[in-house]
């Protein structure tokens, strides 16, 4: 019998113990799945659509605390059916901003700081042999050459007359590499078919393309477009901003998306009038100063929290610059990603036909929900084009509202 109590007492400790380690998996999960703050508007309650069976933690009504809030922020403890305690995060009370949203097509002209490696040539050297003077300096794609010897390599010209500068002595050349400077020494090559002293690397200085303008914060005169950075099509590596500007574009094709095959908006460019100037190229969108009035809708923003899985809509543009709602299905939400908030899946059959999907340049298109701006789509998945990433809409207007004060 003793045996018998033994392995009963045992078997009881091992559940025990399972039950408190699958406790803690699922407790760790949904502090991670859950958001560091949420913003709400004078009056609303604290509520969390996505976990239904989390509310502040406090007594009868707590739910309700922030009706009695005004205008600021405070700490509040979430917790599963207000008796567990699993997060503490911060409520910002804050009126409910409205931007215009837009979804028409813009062209987009950048110069990057410094000079991006994007390939490497071999030359001759004085005995015929292969030689590559950039590549023997340790040079790498994607490396941003900034100064060689006492020049500031801000553009292709720039480059060129610093090695003409150096006439084939050893030079400083400082460069950024994952966003660290380093520097090396380089000594260029004479290229006799070239006439000229060369590194044996191809640079790039500026970079040009078509996206969707996502919205206009008219209060500040700020634009947001893409929800992405722009990055270099050789490299992958994001374009550094020295200076850059907006320009009017219509959309005159497109390339349908299949699997393994993304799709690309074909652009012009409508004249070289710039109708804004770009201030960021940041991991979640272009930003800038907007120059003239553009069209659009006055709508309220959702905020992040508010975003729910189920039916919502894209504005964007597949023809010329005006802008047309299509169906699509929100099929994940996540606040546990920086700019991969939403997974979309396009639904609607006149989109599907035009474009097979998502594509390349409909990158910051407005998502609708429930009436308001949602958020703007970033990405397209690869293999399956009819879906894609999106970016909350109330992450891009705090990036906006974040540069105006800056300046």
């Amino acid at each position: 019998m003793k045996r018998v109590y033994k392995k009963k007492a045992r078997l009881a400790g091992l559940c025990a113990a399972y039950a408190l380690a699958a406790l803690t998996a699922a407790l760790g999960w949904l502090y991670s799945s859950l958001p560091d703050h949420v913003s709400l508007e004078p009056g609303q309650a604290l509520e969390l659509p996505r976990f239904a069976y989390i509310e502040p933690l406090g007594p009868a009504g707590a739910r309700n605390v922030a009706s009695t809030r005004t205008v600021g922020s405070y700490q509040a403890t979430l917790s599963v059916g207000g008796i567990l305690p699993v997060k503490t995060v911060r409520a910002e009370i804050t009126p409910r901003p409205s931007v215009l949203v837009c979804g028409t097509p813009f062209g987009v002209k950048m110069f990057s700081e410094g000079a991006l490696v994007v390939g490497f040539t071999d030359l001759s050297g004085p005995d015929g042999a292969p030689l590559n003077p950039a590549k023997a300096a340790g040079l790498r794609l994607g490396d941003r050459v900034v100064c060689i010897g006492d020049t500031a390599t801000e553009s292709n010209d720039a480059v060129k007359a610093a090695l003409e500068a150096a006439a084939g002595q050893p030079v400083r050349v400082v460069y950024v590499r994952d966003g660290s400077q380093q520097q090396t020494v380089l000594t260029p090559c004479w290229d006799e078919t070239a006439g000229e002293w060369r590194a044996g690397m191809w640079v790039r200085d500026s970079s040009a393309g078509v996206g969707t303008l996502t919205f206009i914060d008219e209060e500040n005169g700020a634009f947001a477009g893409l929800g992405h950075s722009i990055s270099d099509g050789d490299t992958g590596q994001s374009i550094a901003l020295r200076s850059g500007e907006i320009v009017p574009c219509e959309i005159v094709g497109c390339t349908k998306g299949t699997a393994g095959s993304p799709g690309e908006l074909k652009g012009k460019f409508l004249g070289s009038h710039a109708v804004g100037s770009i201030a960021l190229n940041g991991e979640n969108g272009v930003y800038g100063a907007a120059r003239a009035s553009f069209d659009g809708r006055e709508m309220e923003l959702a905020f992040a929290q508010e975003v729910v899985e189920g039916p919502a809509q894209i504005l964007t543009t597949t023809r010329g610059q005006s802008p047309r709602l299509y169906d699509v299905e929100i099929e994940k939400v996540t606040d546990a990603e920086d700019v991969r908030n939403m997974v979309i899946h396009v639904t609607d059959p006149a989109l599907l036909a035009e474009t097979g999907g998502i594509v390349q340049g409909m990158s910051g298109s407005p998502i609708l929900q429930n009436g308001r701006l949602a958020g703007a789509v970033t990405h397209v998945l690869v293999n399956d084009p009819t879906r894609g990433y999106a970016i909350f809409a109330e992450t891009m207007l705090a990036q906006a509202e974040a540069i105006e004060t800056e300046k």
